[in-house]
């Protein structure tokens, strides 16, 4: 039986060979436990998320539902790859909710951080549960813990399960494959599981999305206007071979506007804000070194494509004394 204490010799997965071996064990692992049982998993898109749903479906196929609700605040992109490449090329089950009006809606007029967060993090459970409920013979919850989720929850950082607070009535037993795996060796095991680079790379994102990244009350004209910005930001560094080299890299936009000037008239926007940090564990974070070049062609990029931005700004703060994220 598989404990949540890594064993001190277990050899870190740093090749292709190592990451196969391992999933051949998980894979018979699952099996055993699963049985002939379903298995609901909310997928995000996330990198963890992601590497247990290829597993789970190398294991047990579609035995697994993956349920990927859209709150409204997912990059650009991001929702329409889950469903191309789980829905389409891994012909996994998959229910998708675009639960986008639900979100905004329930956020309309809050700006308080905290506030924001607990109404996301609420609703996501929510509409979570609402699909379960819906479905039959369900016994298993996976879910895509990782090593450094079990160290963190023992030293009371945070919620060992990523999947917390699931309303009363609802039990199920757990598969967490990648329990025992530090984010780098996630990594390795979803390549050789055959998942996209860009989709094992990612980048971190915090749960509440763009919702903390559209500072203050969320309007779905500034929300739309972040989102066509960031994905500028993430075309022109993984263009100029950044995308590989900064650990994280996204635009805030704050909820004021400035005075400028477009097609020879006044012209009230929002500024976007450039924020771009490496670390190696996210308690301390160092700014990246941007070409000036480069954040010319990314400002002008952004004030004549985007809608709604006037002007562009670029965040020098470490951690400490700033945070990673704004809110």
């Amino acid at each position: 039986m598989q404990t949540d204490v890594r064993p001190e010799n277990m050899v870190r997965i740093t090749t292709k060979e190592l990451a196969n071996a391992f999933i051949d064990e998980q894979v018979k692992r699952i099996q055993e436990q699963v049985g002939d049982k379903k298995v609901l998993l909310a997928l995000s898109g996330g990198v963890d998320s992601s590497v247990v749903a290829a597993l789970l479906i190398k294991a047990i196929g579609r035995q697994l539902i993956c349920v990927h609700v859209n709150h409204g605040l997912m990059r650009k992109g991001e929702s329409e790859q889950v469903i191309e490449v789980f829905g389409k090329k891994l012909d996994a089950h998959l229910i998708y909710i675009d639960a986008t009006d639900r979100f905004l809606d329930k956020l309309a007029g809050v700006a308080e951080p905290e506030k924001k967060r607990k109404i996301i993090g609420g609703e996501f459970i929510e509409v979570f549960a609402e699909e379960a409920e819906k479905l039959e013979d369900v016994e298993f919850l996976a879910q895509g813990t990782i090593y450094p989720d079990i160290l963190e929850s023992k030293d009371g950082v945070k919620a060992h399960h990523n999947v917390g607070g699931l309303p009363n009535g609802m039990t199920f037993q757990l598969v967490e494959p990648v329990m025992l795996l530090y984010k780098d060796e996630v990594r390795v095991v979803g390549e050789a599981l055959g998942l996209p680079h860009e989709m094992v790379y990612r980048q971190p994102f915090p749960g509440p999305g763009l919702g903390v990244r559209c500072l203050g009350a969320i309007t779905r004209d500034r929300l739309h206007a972040l989102r066509e910005a960031d994905a500028i930001l993430r075309e022109e560094f993984a263009n100029n071979g950044l995308a590989g080299k900064v650990w994280q890299y996204f635009i805030a936009v704050p909820d004021f506007k400035s005075v400028g000037v477009r097609d020879g008239k006044r012209y009230e926007g929002w500024p976007a804000i450039i924020r771009a940090v490496n670390t190696t564990d996210a308690m301390t974070a160092t700014i990246e070194e941007i070409p000036y070049a480069l954040l010319h062609r990314i400002t002008d990029r952004i004030t004549h494509e985007v809608e709604g931005i006037n002007r562009v700004c670029l965040d020098l703060t470490p951690k400490p004394i700033g945070t990673i994220e704004w809110e």
